[in-house]
């Protein structure tokens, strides 16, 4: 089954440990190695951050399939990526802002909604194969993300920078991407770096913002 830019909707047999996390379902698309910053209101969501932070652990960030982000709880995608809190503060009571970091990808196994109305989760970490070299051939990419990266800064795009790294810079071209979300997700289950790469600069070439 084709998705959005061409890129086969293929799920992964690459599965290792299992964890038990909270879920917070968003209207974003979190990649591994990526910055997401978050305004946190909801009572739910405050206790989960906080219980997050003191005990080092990180929660979940999937994709919302139905619902929204506040009120009732929403249904998330199957597979996201395992979100850790990196900075926060509190300028205003009951308003915490953070800073998280994108981690491993999982895909839920089971999950249910507690008496606070938050996901909890079983997920099992889909495993990463050693990183694949960047290939000579998708050079074109490059200089856009290094033009990107140089505007944006180190709070969007944080160092170290992996150019060398096919999935990461596959990763970091698809947050830029102007695209839908669900478009953003079929991304993020792929597992085939280097098909990645071919398809994001057919796309790029097609709105013509390649060099």
């Amino acid at each position: 089954m084709m998705g959005w830019l061409g890129f086969a909707s293929r799920q992964s047999d690459r599965t290792s440990a299992r964890m038990e996390i909270p879920l917070f379902p968003l209207n974003a698309v979190l990649f591994p190695g990526g910055v997401l910053p978050l305004r946190i209101f909801e009572q739910r969501y405050l206790d989960m951050a906080a219980a997050c932070m003191k005990e080092e652990r990180p929660f979940g960030v999937c994709l919302i399939v139905s619902g929204d982000e506040t009120g009732a709880v929403a249904e998330p995608h199957p597979v996201g990526t395992l979100a850790r809190i990196t900075d926060w503060e509190m300028e205003q009571l009951g308003i915490l802002q953070v800073t998280t970091r994108g981690e491993q990808r999982f895909r839920i196994v089971d999950k249910a909604v507690g008496p606070d109305n938050l996901w909890r989760a079983v997920v099992e970490i889909i495993a990463n194969d050693s990183p694949l070299p960047f290939p000579a051939e998708r050079q074109r990419l490059l200089p856009l993300l290094r033009r990107i990266a140089g505007e944006v800064g180190p709070g969007r795009i944080p160092e170290p920078r992996h150019y060398d790294d096919a999935e990461w810079v596959g990763y970091r071209i698809t947050e830029i991407l102007p695209v839908q979300n669900l478009a953003k997700q079929k991304l993020l289950e792929l597992e085939d770096p280097i098909s990645s790469l071919e398809n994001l600069e057919k796309f790029l070439d097609q709105r013509q913002l390649l060099d």
